[in-house]
This record gives C-alpha cells, sequence and structure tokens, in this order.
C-alpha cells in the first residue's frame, strides 16, 4: 500500500473523526475563500472555486459553511493569504511535499522546518523533490457507486486517463487542466464524488518500514495538524505488515 491517504484512515480509526472533520472544514473554507478572492464568487467562471466547491461537497461540507467563505471574499473582508509549497526529505529518503495558504510565510516556515527536524528529515528547496512527483487530477469514488466497468466506461467518455479499482473504491486519475471538466461529467453519470482534487503523484514509491515508517506517518500527522497546511504528499510505500502494525500501535 502506497500514499498519504492510509494513515489517515489509521488516525480515524483512533476516534479522531470528529477533530479532522472540524480542521479539514477549515482548511476547504480557506481554499474556498481564496479561490472566490482571487477570481470572482461565481464559480461557472472560476474553475480554481468550482474545483474547491466540489472538494468541499465531497467532504460533506454544510452548504452554509460554503457559502459563508464565498461570501467571505466577496465582502472583501478576507485575510490576504500566500501560497507557498515546501519541499524536503523524511525518515528512509521518503520525499515530501507540503501545500499550504499562510498570511505569514515566516511562522508556517518555521512551523513546518521544526515538523521535518523533530521528525528526522530535513527540509529542502523548492524543487528539491518535485520532480519526482507528476501534477495530476484524482476524483475518487466509493465501492458502491457501481462495478470496475460501469465506472470505467463513464470515466472514459468523460475524458479521464485512467482508472484504478479495488474493494475500496475508484480512483479516477485525469490531466490536470481537465480535472474540473471531468469532475463535472462524472457528477452527472455517477454523482457526488468523495474527493475532488489536484494532487502530486509520485513517480516511484520508496519503500519504508519498522521505526523510520513510524516515525514517517508521525511527520505526516504533524504536518497534517498544522492550520496553515493545507495537503501533504509523500512517495513511501507501505506493505500490509507494517501497516498493520502501525494500526495496532
Amino acid at each position: 500500500m502506497a500514499g498519504h491517504s492510509q494513515f489517515k484512515n489509521i488516525m480515524y480509526r483512533k476516534g479522531r473523526q470528529d477533530a479532522a472533520k472540524s480542521k479539514l472544514f477549515s482548511k476547504l473554507a480557506r481554499e474556498i475563500t481564496v479561490a472566490a478572492k482571487e477570481g470572482g464568487a461565481d464559480p461557472d467562471g472560476n474553475p480554481r472555486l468550482r474545483l474547491a466547491i466540489q472538494a468541499a461537497k465531497a467532504q460533506s461540507m454544510p452548504k452554509d459553511n460554503i457559502e459563508r467563505a464565498i461570501n467571505k471574499a466577496a465582502g472583501g473582508d478576507a485575510d490576504s493569504y500566500e501560497e507557498v509549497r515546501y519541499e524536503g526529505y523524511g525518515p528512509g529518503g521518503v520525499a515530501v511535499i507540503v501545500e499550504a495558504l499562510t498570511d505569514n510565510r515566516n511562522r508556517t516556515a518555521g512551523a513546518v522546518r521544526s515538523c521535518f527536524t523533530k521528525h528526522g528529515g530535513a527540509l529542502g528547496e523548492t524543487g528539491s523533490v518535485g520532480f519526482m512527483f507528476d501534477r495530476v487530477g484524482e476524483i475518487v469514488y466509493p465501492a458502491s457507486v457501481g462495478d470496475a466497468d460501469t465506472v470505467l466506461e463513464a470515466a472514459i467518455e468523460a475524458g479521464a486517463d485512467d482508472v484504478t479499482s479495488d474493494a475500496d473504491g475508484h480512483i479516477i486519475q485525469t490531466a490536470f487542466e481537465d480535472l474540473s471538466a471531468v469532475a463535472r461529467a462524472l457528477e452527472e453519470k455517477l454523482g457526488e464524488a468523495e474527493s475532488v482534487r489536484a494532487v502530486w503523484k509520485p513517480q516511484t514509491l520508496t519503500p519504508i518500514e519498522g521505526d523510520k515508517a513510524e516515525t514517517l506517518m508521525k511527520l505526516i500527522a504533524a504536518l497534517d495538524d498544522d492550520d496553515d497546511v493545507q495537503n501533504v504528499y509523500a512517495n513511501y510505500d507501505l506493505d500490509e505488515a507494517t501497516l498493520g502494525q502501525l494500526s495496532a500501535a
């Protein structure tokens, strides 16, 4: 198993659903506000806002919260946030990309650097690991939406590039620039997705196990817990035995 989502599932199983959901809504609202402030409050004419709203709906964010975030930007009272990307290495040489929206670059940089240092990693320069990832669109549906053939057919018709289906659900990949259009086409056929977002997809994965795997998960959790951090991506690969050990810890 690979990627960041498995660890988030572990956290949920430990009873952190409510706190995680509250923090997630806050981050989604920030993205909506920034998108509306930069490109206008009409999602039909603002692709970034449209994606942000789709992502919020996919996480069951209340409509009132979405409208409040948009109105905050339209009212001119929204804070000024800057998009910042940090890159570095975690334990075991795992490459890590951190995306943030911040109103204080120094505060966020210090917090991110502290997380890396505390958990056996090293923060690098922008571009130091980015070349190991591809920027793509990712749309996730639950397994209950249909079988693999049904989803594959819908994805092809919508213009997606690839589909991966298993017992947990369906992950549909698109070109970054096509994400909004593909997501809208799929919503018409399959309903609302669980997740719609642009992601950094690792080109290769780095196997990691034992203490290094545990420390890496703590690093990712610490970064994810920061209010300014929007997304964390890493090119790690956990085998079933290691994942089981982490789940039982």
